[in-house]
């Protein structure tokens, strides 16, 4: 079973989450006739649809760089709605906490998988090749003892 990357798995479950909150705000920005509905909707749904297409890019080159840049858009997004309307505050407080969720998803993700590479090779266990077990958890079979 290959080892997959904790910042990929946290960052693709954030962006999850955070597709469903972005379609979400956007219906709450069509009923407040934030905009006309045409540019409210084409909007909304194209940053929606990212956010559902982007854990596919994640761990490729490139793919944290285009997470980065898609928070950035949803906070200068929040803050243009904010000055359009007083209401629009809530989505700054909305970008700030998923902003905030990226940064920990990011560090703590990098971080478990670091350890993760330094435990596999102080146990002599390839990382490339997730296969091999350590004797730790090796079963041994009657086959493998003749």
């Amino acid at each position: 079973m290959k080892n997959r990357s904790t910042q990929r798995t946290l960052g693709s479950m954030l962006l999850a989450f955070q597709s469903f909150v972005v379609f979400f705000g956007t219906l709450v920005a069509f009923g407040m006739q934030f905009g006309d509905s045409a540019t409210v909707w084409g909007v909304g749904f194209t940053l929606s649809v990212i956010a559902i297409v982007l854990p596919g890019i994640l761990g490729r080159p490139g793919g944290y760089l285009i997470g980065w840049l898609f928070q950035a858009a949803l906070l200068s997004l929040s803050i243009f709605i904010a000055t359009l309307n007083g209401v629009g505050v809530f989505y700054i407080i909305l970008s700030i906490i998923f902003l905030s969720l990226w940064i920990w998803a990011m560090l703590a993700g990098s971080t478990i998988d670091a350890a993760r590479v330094a435990w596999q090779k102080a146990n002599g266990i390839d990382p490339n090749n997730p296969d091999g077990q350590p004797e730790v958890f090796r079963i041994e079979t009657d086959s493998e003892e003749k």
